[in-house]
């Protein structure tokens, strides 16, 4: 039976890509060696967050649907490996 892979998806609005968001596209390249393969990662031409201030700030990422604010490569990583514990 396949293990179902985490889903990231990552804000490439203009917002989110100007704070930063632009280092997150490259995030699949960045994986460790353990969770490649585990990993799905896909661009929403905008996640929406930014619009609602209770969301936190830019740049926006979900894993598995959950919000991250102010995502990094390393943030990513960690929540994933957290997501993978359960």
């Amino acid at each position: 039976m396949d293990e179902k892979k985490i889903e990231v998806l990552v804000c490439s609005g203009t917002l989110c890509y100007l704070m930063g968001g632009s280092e997150l596209q490259l995030l699949s390249e960045c994986l460790p060696p353990d969770l490649r393969g585990k990993v799905d990662v896909k661009g929403s031409p905008c996640l929406d967050f930014c619009n609602h201030p209770k969301n936190g700030r830019p740049p926006f990422a979900t894993i598995n649907g959950r919000c991250i604010a102010q995502a990094s490569v390393s943030l990513l990583i960690a929540e994933i490996r957290k997501e993978i514990k359960g």
